[in-house]
């Protein structure tokens, strides 16, 4: 009786404690990378124009102009992608739907082959080929794992990278601008905004990683402090030439 609850108490903790991140990321690093993005380019570009010493009101309406113009960019370049992607994705299930009708015992000998590569004795695994080749369907989903790496109930959406990434992206480039909007009248407000905003997406970008909090938001303090310091520098430059 001991022996049972031992191995029920191991198995147990085995269960609750064999737990991985998700090493894709799911939805929080596109959408940080995506703010970041916004914060980085729009602080750059408003220090940059900062730096010609020119009005606060041609700051704010670059910030704004960079806002929705960035944001329509990331979108229609995220909306191109996926879409692109999966056409092609579609493309190659049309072709691995055509084999199975056409060829379906070399598909299935193909099937079996790769369990046998993976380690599986070839009579078992010419079995389990056989069962999965039984549903055309489920031919068609098991294939597209095991041969082109993709699920295909589970292809990303053109629609919603696009609105994520126009939503993350205004997001990240309004955290510069909004100190203008609320009344400031220098830059250092939105400077320091805009790097507040940057540790924070560093430090939850550690999430996805084994990188500490602080050292991910620290790092990219520094990248972005250092693309405004040189964009300023820029601006300063181009503006005393003019």
């Amino acid at each position: 009786m001991s022996i049972i609850e031992t191995e029920a108490a191991l198995h147990e903790a085995h269960r609750d404690n064999h737990t991985h991140r998700d090493v894709n990321g799911g939805w929080l690093r596109p959408a940080v990378f995506g703010a970041m993005d916004g914060l980085v380019s729009n602080l750059a570009l408003m220090t940059g124009v900062a730096g010609g010493a020119v009005s606060q009101q041609a700051i704010v309406i670059t910030g704004l102009a960079g806002l929705a113009a960035g944001a329509f960019s990331m979108a229609a370049g995220e909306y191109t992608s996926v879409a692109s992607q999966r056409e092609l994705v579609q493309a190659e299930l049309d072709v691995e739907r055509r084999e199975l009708r056409k060829h379906p015992v070399d598909e299935m000998e193909e099937l079996a082959a790769l369990y046998v590569a993976r380690g599986v004795e070839p009579r078992l695994a010419r079995e389990v080929a056989m069962q999965l080749s039984r549903d055309p369907e489920q031919a068609l989903e098991i294939h597209a794992r095991e041969e082109l790496g993709i699920d295909p109930d589970d292809l990303p959406s053109p629609a919603v990278a696009a609105v994520s990434s126009f939503g993350s992206f205004a997001l990240g480039a309004l955290v510069p601008v909004l100190p203008y909007l609320l009344g400031a009248t220098a830059l250092w407000p939105a400077v320091l905004c805009a790097l507040i905003g940057l540790f924070a997406c560093g430090a939850l970008v550690a999430r996805v990683t084994a990188r500490g909090w602080w050292f991910s938001g620290l790092r990219q303090l520094a990248l972005g402090g250092a693309a405004a310091a040189l964009t300023y520098g820029v601006g300063s430059l181009v503006g005393a030439a003019i």
